[in-house]
C-alpha cells in the first residue's frame, strides 16, 4: 500500500477514534450523581468514628436530637474507643464503618467527628453493600476523604455538615446559629431543597452558574490529587474550607489545585471559612483573597468568599453531588439546591 493511500485511510479512523474518545469523556463528565433515599420517620442512622476519637457521653446530645427528629440511632462500636487520637485502631474503625456501609437497615451514617484517620482506612473499604443499599454519609473536615471517594467512584450524593461533636449539649440553651445549622442537617436528610445566602465580600467575582456541588476541606482535596479518590471538578461548583493552616500553606495547596487542573473548568468557586494560624517570623505577605484571586484570575466563573461552611459555628449542611444554582452579585451570594 502506498504511503498516501495509508494516510488517507488512517485519517478518517483517527477522527472517528477521537470522536469516540471525546464522546466517552463528555459522557463520563455529564453523568449525574445519584441521590440516596431521603430519610423517613423511624429510619435508622448509625454513628461511627472513622477518624478522631470521641466519648459515648459526648455523642449523646446528637443522639438525643436525632431521636427528636423521629429517627432511631445505632451507636457504633468505635464510639468510646481510642487509639491515641484515633477512634480505635485502623482495623476497628474500618470494621465499624464497613458494617454500617453493608447494613441495608441503616439509612444514613453520621460520622461522630473529624480530625484525622479516614485516609488510613479508605482503601480497606468495600462499597458493594453501599451500592446495593445507598445511604447518606454525613460529616466534614477529614470526612472529605469519604465525600471525594464516593463522588468519584460511586457517583452518589453525600452530606457535608456538622457532626456529633458540634451538637450543643442543651438545644434549649443554644444560640440561633447553632439551632439553624443543626436544623439544616435534618432538613437536608428529609429532602428539603436548601437555600443559603451570604453578604457581599471582598474579592467576590460576579456571575451565575449551575452545577453539581462538590468539595470540602482544602487540605484533603489537595492531598487526594492523583489518588483513586481524586475528584473530577469539570463543570462543578467547588467549595473549599480549612482550619489551622498558615497562609503560605494555603497558597501551596491552591497552586496544587491550579497545576492539577482542578480550577480550569469549574462552574463556580465557593470559599468558606478559613481559620488561619498567625504568621511566625517573616510574614507571607498575601491574604486569602489575594491567594485565591491569583489562581483564578484567568477564569471567568463566579467566585465568592466568606460562605457559611467550614470549621466555624455557621457551618450549614450542603448536599454534595446535588445540582445547585449559584449566583454572586453586588448584593451578595445565593446558593440553592435543585433537589
Amino acid at each position: 500500500m502506498q504511503r498516501k493511500q495509508f494516510i488517507s485511510l488512517l485519517a478518517p479512523l483517527t477522527v472517528a477514534m477521537s470522536t469516540v474518545k471525546a464522546s466517552a469523556s463528555l459522557s463520563e463528565r455529564s453523568r449525574k450523581f445519584k441521590v440516596p433515599p431521603y430519610l423517613q420517620p423511624g429510619d435508622l442512622i448509625g454513628v461511627t468514628c472513622p477518624a478522631g476519637q470521641i466519648s459515648t457521653e459526648d455523642v449523646m446530645p446528637a443522639v438525643r436530637e436525632m431521636e427528636k427528629w423521629g429517627l432511631r440511632v445505632r451507636i457504633g462500636a468505635t464510639v468510646g474507643q481510642r487509639d491515641h487520637a484515633l477512634g480505635g485502631t485502623d482495623d476497628e474503625r474500618a470494621t465499624d464503618l464497613q458494617y454500617m456501609l453493608d447494613d441495608p437497615g441503616i439509612k444514613a451514617i453520621m460520622c461522630a467527628r473529624g480530625g484525622y484517620g479516614v485516609v488510613r482506612i479508605i482503601d480497606r473499604l468495600n462499597f458493594d453493600g453501599f451500592k446495593a443499599s445507598p445511604k447518606w454519609v454525613i460529616g466534614f473536615s477529614d470526612i472529605t476523604v469519604l465525600h471525594e471517594h464516593i463522588h468519584q467512584n460511586l457517583r452518589y450524593a453525600t452530606l457535608h455538615s456538622k457532626m456529633c461533636n458540634s451538637f450543643p449539649s442543651d438545644m434549649a440553651k443554644a444560640d440561633a446559629i447553632q439551632i439553624d445549622t443543626i436544623a439544616s442537617i435534618q432538613q437536608a436528610l428529609v429532602g428539603k431543597p436548601m437555600s443559603y445566602t451570604a453578604p457581599a465580600a471582598a474579592g467576590n467575582r460576579f456571575g451565575k452558574a449551575t452545577g453539581a456541588l462538590i468539595g470540602g476541606n482544602l487540605t484533603i482535596v489537595a492531598s487526594m490529587t492523583g489518588t483513586h479518590s481524586d475528584i473530577d471538578t469539570k463543570g462543578k461548583i467547588l467549595f473549599l474550607e480549612d482550619t489551622g493552616e498558615y497562609l503560605y500553606n494555603i497558597d501551596r495547596m491552591m497552586y496544587n489545585l491550579l497545576r492539577s487542573g482542578k480550577l480550569d473548568h469549574l462552574a463556580g468557586l465557593i470559599i468558606g471559612g478559613f481559620k488561619l494560624k498567625p504568621e511566625e517570623g517573616d510574614e507571607f505577605g498575601k491574604d486569602l483573597v489575594t491567594i485565591v484571586t491569583e489562581k483564578t484570575e484567568k477564569f471567568d466563573y463566579p467566585v465568592c468568599f466568606d460562605f457559611p461552611v467550614g470549621h466555624q459555628r455557621n457551618n450549614f449542611a450542603l448536599k454534595c453531588g446535588v445540582l445547585h444554582q449559584f449566583e454572586v452579585s453586588a448584593s451578595g451570594t445565593t446558593l440553592r439546591s435543585l433537589s
